[in-house]
């Protein structure tokens, strides 16, 4: 399985909205969702999740009703422990 980063865009979008996709988000039918991201202010939406292939991200989308426009694989994540950790 691998990471994906995906950008969406919802102008408009509130949080109530956004609460309201859970129950179909937690199904994770064929992507497993592990983070988000909003600007509620510029519909700007950055998601992260795991899944086999781009497709099955994409059908993920599709089946929760989320417009997309791009889906990314991650290939190399690092947070700050890690980064910490890192000769300088």
């Amino acid at each position: 399985m691998s990471l994906y980063l995906s950008i969406h865009r919802s102008p408009g979008l509130s949080e109530e909205e956004i609460q309201g996709y859970i129950p179909d988000v937690k199904a994770g039918v064929y992507a497993e969702f592990r983070n988000l991201y909003v600007n509620l202010d510029e519909g700007y939406i950055v998601t992260v999740y795991e899944g086999e292939s781009e497709q099955g991200i994409q059908s993920e989308f599709e089946r929760i009703g989320w417009p997309v426009e791009t889906v990314t694989e991650i290939q190399f994540a690092l947070d700050r422990a890690g980064l910490d950790g890192m000769p300088s």
